[in-house]
C-alpha cells in the first residue's frame, strides 16, 4: 500500500488529534491484530518493507528500538535470518503536510502565548486582555497558521515456518514536525504500550516526555 493510501485512509477522531493535548506528551492512535503466542524461546529477525530502506543506517536505528521492545518482551534475537522462527516487518513514513489556518479574536495590547516543544511552529494562546477587547468592542481577528503532518508506523510479524500471521499493528499521528527521527521513535513507544494488545481494538495511547509513563484509552 502506497504512503499516500495509508495516509488518506487516517481518519482519527478529532479529539486525539487536538493539539491543544500535546504539551503532555505525543498522541497517537494505535490499531493492532494478533494471535501472539506467549514467549517460549521463538526468535526473530527485523526486515524493512521498503527495498530502500534495507541496509540502511536511519532503519537499522528504529530496527534497534524494536529489537530492544522485544527483547525486553522474552522474545530472542536470532543468529541469523534461517534460523528466525519470526519475521518482524516494518514500514514507517510520513506526508507532505496540509496548511492549517486558525483564526481568533485580536485582543489589541497584550497578547500572550507559549509554544509546545513536542509541536514547534504552532503557537496556542494562553489569555490575552487589553483597551482593544472585541468582545467589547467589535475588534477584528488575528490569523496563524502551521503545517500539520500525518505519519505511520505499521509493524507486522508473522511465523517464518508457513508466513502465518501472528501480528498486524499500525501505529499513527498527527504533528507539526515531519522529522522522522523524531515521529519514528515516539510511534515505536505507542507500538509496544500493552503489547500485543486486544486483537481488533484501537486505542489512544499517549507517549509522554522521557521518564513518565505512557498512557492508553480506548475508543
Amino acid at each position: 500500500m502506497s504512503v499516500q493510501k495509508k495516509l488518506l485512509t487516517f481518519a482519527a477522531p478529532l479529539a486525539l488529534l487536538a493539539l491543544s493535548a500535546c504539551a503532555t506528551g505525543f498522541p497517537t492512535q494505535v490499531s493492532r491484530f494478533q494471535a501472539m503466542p506467549a514467549p517460549q524461546g521463538q526468535t526473530f529477525i527485523i526486515q524493512a518493507a521498503r527495498a530502500q530502506d534495507r541496509g540502511g543506517l536511519e532503519f537499522a536505528r528504529y530496527a534497534d528500538l524494536v529489537r530492544r521492545h522485544l527483547l525486553a518482551r522474552g522474545y530472542q534475537e536470532a543468529s541469523s535470518p534461517e534460523a528466525a522462527t519470526l519475521a518482524v516487518t516494518l514500514d514507517y513514513g510520513v506526508d507532505n503536510g496540509r496548511e492549517k489556518i486558525v483564526t481568533y479574536p485580536s485582543m489589541g495590547y497584550g497578547r500572550f502565548g507559549w509554544y509546545d516543544p513536542f509541536y514547534p511552529g504552532f503557537r496556542r494562546h494562553a489569555f490575552a486582555w487589553g483597551w482593544n477587547d472585541p468582545f467589547w468592542y467589535g475588534g477584528g481577528y488575528d490569523i496563524d497558521s502551521y503545517t500539520l503532518y500525518t505519519s505511520y508506523l505499521d509493524m507486522d510479524i508473522k511465523r517464518t515456518v508457513d508466513g502465518q500471521s501472528l501480528f498486524e499493528g499500525t501505529a499513527k499521528a498527527r504533528s507539526t514536525t515531519d522529522s522522522l527521527q523524531t515521529l519514528v521513535p515516539n510511534l515505536i513507544e505507542a507500538m509496544f504500550t500493552g503489547f500485543p494488545g486486544n486483537s481488533g481494538e484501537t486505542v489512544k495511547i499517549t507517549v509522554p516526555p522521557q521518564g513518565k509513563r505512557a498512557t492508553a484509552s480506548r475508543y
